[in-house]
C-alpha cells in the first residue's frame, strides 16, 4: 500500500518545490531592480534633465557620426557605365568613326571628314538617326556643365566634366537645354541634334567626344564599360608627324578611290548615252 501521507496537500508547497520556481523568482526580481535603476538614471536623475547636458550629448553624437555623402557619391560615379549620348530605343548609327591611327585603311577612311576640299581626322564620333530626323541628345555620364558655346563650324557645343580627368563634349546641337554650372544626371537631356558647317554630309547628327586628361579617346571602346576602366586607361600622345603622314596617306587613298568611282560612273553614263542614241536613230 502506498504512503500518501508524505504527499503535500497545499498547492503552494507543490509549486515551490518545482525546479523552475526559484530561478523564475530570481529573474523577476532582477528585472524589477534593473527597471528601477534605469528609471532613476533617466527620469529621476537631474543631470539627465539638464538641457545644457542634453545639447552637449547631441553635439557629441553628431560629431561622432561619419559623413558618408562624399564617399557614397564617389562610389556611385565609379559604378556608372559610359553610355551613348542617345536614347537606347533610338535606331542610331555612327556615320563618322573616331580616327584610329592603328586601325586598317578602311577603318581610317571612316574616320575622315571632308571640309573645304581637305580631309580632317575625327576626334570623336558622329551619331545620326537612321531616318535622318532630329533627336534628343542625353548625358553620357553624370557631371557638371563647364562650357556652353556656339561655334561657327561645329554649331552649339556643350562640355561636361566628370571628375578631374574625364570630360565629354557634345557638338552639332540645334538646341541646348543646359547652362554652365548645372549638375546633370546620366540620361538627362542636354539638347537636340542638328546640322553644322564642318560635316554637312553627316546631316542631322551629334558629334560626341570622350576625353581623358585632355586627350581624345575612342568612345566606342568604352561604351557600356565602367568609368573606372577609363580612369585607369593610360593615354599616350601620338607622334604628330607620323599621324599627319598617316592621315594624308589615308586621305590620298580615299581621294583616289573617289576619283576612280567618279571615272567609272562617267564611263558608265557615256556607254548608256551611246546606247540611247543608237536606239533613238533606229526608231527614227
Amino acid at each position: 500500500m502506498k504512503d500518501f501521507d508524505k504527499v503535500p496537500k497545499n498547492r503552494w508547497v507543490r509549486l515551490i518545490r518545482k525546479k523552475w520556481f526559484l530561478p523564475a523568482v530570481y529573474i523577476a526580481i532582477a528585472a524589477i531592480v534593473i527597471s528601477a535603476v534605469v528609471w532613476y538614471q533617466t527620469a529621476g536623475n537631474p543631470w539627465v534633465d539638464s538641457s545644457d547636458l542634453r545639447d552637449e550629448l547631441e553635439q557629441l553624437d553628431e560629431s561622432a557620426t561619419p559623413d558618408f555623402d562624399e564617399e557614397a557619391q564617389s562610389v556611385m560615379q565609379q559604378e556608372e557605365t559610359i553610355k551613348m549620348p542617345v536614347e537606347e530605343s533610338m535606331e542610331a548609327e555612327i556615320v563618322t568613326k573616331f580616327y584610329d591611327y592603328e586601325a586598317d585603311r578602311e577603318e581610317q577612311e571612316k574616320g575622315l571628314t571632308l571640309y573645304n576640299n581637305r580631309y580632317y581626322q575625327s576626334t570623336g564620333i558622329d551619331i545620326a538617326q537612321s531616318d535622318g530626323e532630329a533627336f534628343d541628345v542625353i548625358a553620357s555620364l553624370s557631371g557638371t556643365v563647364t562650357e556652353v558655346k556656339e561655334d561657327p563650324l561645329l554649331g552649339n557645343v556643350v562640355t561636361l566634366s566628370h571628375g578631374e580627368s574625364i570630360t565629354t563634349h557634345y557638338a552639332s546641337l540645334a538646341e541646348v537645354n543646359v547652362d554652365v554650372g548645372d549638375e546633370v544626371s546620366q540620361g538627362e537631356k542636354i539638347g537636340v541634334a542638328g546640322k553644322n558647317m564642318f560635316n554637312e554630309s553627316g546631316g542631322t547628327h551629334v558629334h560626341f567626344e570622350l576625353h581623358k586628361d585632355g586627350i581624345e579617346v575612342n568612345p566606342e571602346e568604352f561604351f557600356n564599360k565602367e568609368v573606372s576602366k577609363l580612369e585607369q586607361y593610360d593615354v599616350q600622345v601620338a607622334d604628330t608627324d607620323q599621324d599627319e603622314a598617316t592621315e594624308d596617306g589615308a586621305a590620298e587613298n580615299k581621294e583616289k578611290d573617289e576619283t576612280k568611282e567618279k571615272e567609272s560612273k562617267e564611263q558608265e553614263n557615256e556607254r548608256k548615252g551611246t546606247k540611247d542614241e543608237v536606239s533613238f536613230s533606229i526608231t527614227t
